[in-house]
């Protein structure tokens, strides 16, 4: 099952970003995500501004690892998301995307029911880069994860434009040799 525009080509256009004009943000933010991974298992966002995101996820049997406990790898796609999100919402006006440079996360416990909650808070908003902590909790408000993820800020860059056209610069190298 490959991409329409071809077996190398991406199966999937980025979504543009909710703006809240037609509905709240949050529920505009949900609808994003609807069709990819995050909308798959069920996440949703609760709240969401350029410095704080909160998003949930309900514990279901598909999400949990073979010993009974809920997967960590739900727990970090759930707090990478909701970062992710909120990276969306704080990028400066020129940028073009953004892009995980490094995550982390402390599991602290887990959940086997009930619904997981996390909030996300930026604690650096840099023109390159941007640094969201998350904490992930159970119903009863435990935290069962902290996590960090750094976000390297993407701008479009111009054409690269050579001098010597592509046999020029072949012949040039050969000459070289």
């Amino acid at each position: 099952m490959g991409s329409p525009d071809g077996d190398n080509a991406p199966v999937g256009r980025p979504r543009q970003t909710p703006t809240g004009s037609a509905r709240p943000i949050a529920d505009e933010l949900t609808a994003m995500l609807d069709g990819r991974f995050p909308g798959l298992v069920g996440m949703r966002i609760l709240t969401a501004s350029a410095s704080a995101v909160t998003g949930d996820l309900r514990v279901r049997e598909e999400l949990l690892a073979p010993n009974g406990y809920l997967h960590a790898a739900a727990v970090v796609a759930l707090a990478d998301t909701v970062c992710g999100v909120g990276a969306r919402l704080a990028l400066p006006t020129e940028a073009a995307g953004f892009t995980t440079l490094e995550l982390k996360t402390n599991y602290l416990g887990t959940a086997r029911s009930g619904t997981v909650t996390v909030d996300a808070t930026l604690v650096h908003g840099g023109r390159r880069t941007q640094v969201w902590d998350a904490t992930v909790r159970d119903d009863a408000g435990r935290a069962i994860a902290i996590f960090r993820c750094t976000q390297m800020v993407l701008y479009p860059t111009a054409p690269q434009q050579h001098s010597l056209s592509r046999s020029e610069l072949c012949k040039t190298e050969t000459e070289q040799a």
